[in-house]
């Protein structure tokens, strides 16, 4: 993919990052948008590794289709990893989309490092395949409330620095 169409944020860089970025090509975007980042009908990968689950869940909220979502590949979090983690009414309750969505989810965990094993540990390939989400429950399509949360682990638009967006890639 070349650098010019690789989108990147995180609330958390420096001037210095953000010019070095810039410098190897790379578009910063230019609003913290909480992860709410639609993909606009392109094929895009999302690296989004050790973020909060709210990110996951406003992005899987904002593309909340299954042509939108077909398009996607986020490596991140494992969804199973935070589905086992949670319990079921936690899930449902705070992170619906998330919850919504794992029927309809393939998810390859990323082989760990003998050396590392406390980095990246929960890191999976995520991708939706539109037959998958097609089988999903016709309700599970009706519901597009935008997610809110009391305590949210994201740093809000104006917020100082805590956990990143996710880096799209539109390919």
């Amino acid at each position: 993919v070349p650098p010019g169409r690789c989108s990147v944020f995180d609330p958390a860089f420096s001037a210095q990052e953000a010019a070095a970025l810039v410098e190897l090509g790379l578009r910063l975007l230019p609003d913290n948008e909480e992860g709410k980042h639609g993909i606009e009908g392109s094929g895009t990968l999302f690296y989004m590794v050790h973020c909060g689950k709210a990110l996951y869940n406003n992005l899987l909220w904002r593309n909340w289709s299954a042509g939108a979502l077909s398009k996607m590949v986020i490596i991140g979090n494992s969804f199973k990893g935070i589905e086992e983690r949670l319990l079921s009414r936690i899930l449902e309750r705070d992170y619906s989309y998330i919850a919504k969505v794992l029927k309809g989810t393939e998810e390859v965990p990323l082989p760990t490092h003998p050396q590392y094993l406390d980095t990246f540990n929960d890191t999976s390939v995520h991708w939706f395949p539109l037959q998958k989400l097609k089988e999903l429950s016709p309700e599970v399509w009706d519901f597009v409330e935008e997610p809110t949360y009391q305590d949210c682990e994201i740093i809000r638009k104006g917020d100082g620095a805590e956990q990143g967006s996710p880096a799209a890639t539109e390919s």
